[in-house]
């Protein structure tokens, strides 16, 4: 490898690493949906609803109410 792309290689590789850590979550609906969160999904009491990132890094929030069961993947 070259020595000037020693410092680019290391980067990639960090941050392949750092995308592959993220823990998914799975949420189960009381309508029998499947949602997969990438990260844990976080209760707001004020609202009683959960925020979480989708599949796709978009943020989404779902009632309490709606959700059965959180398991991590």
């Amino acid at each position: 490898m070259n020595v000037r792309h020693a410092p680019l290689a290391a980067v990639l590789l960090a941050s392949l690493l750092t995308a592959c850590s993220t823990t998914e979550y799975i949420m189960s609906t009381t309508e029998g949906r499947l949602i997969v969160s990438s990260g844990r999904p976080d209760l707001d009491e004020k609202t009683g609803t959960y925020t979480y990132k989708d599949a796709n890094g978009k943020e989404a929030t779902i009632p309490k109410d709606a959700i059965v069961q959180i398991m991590e993947r």
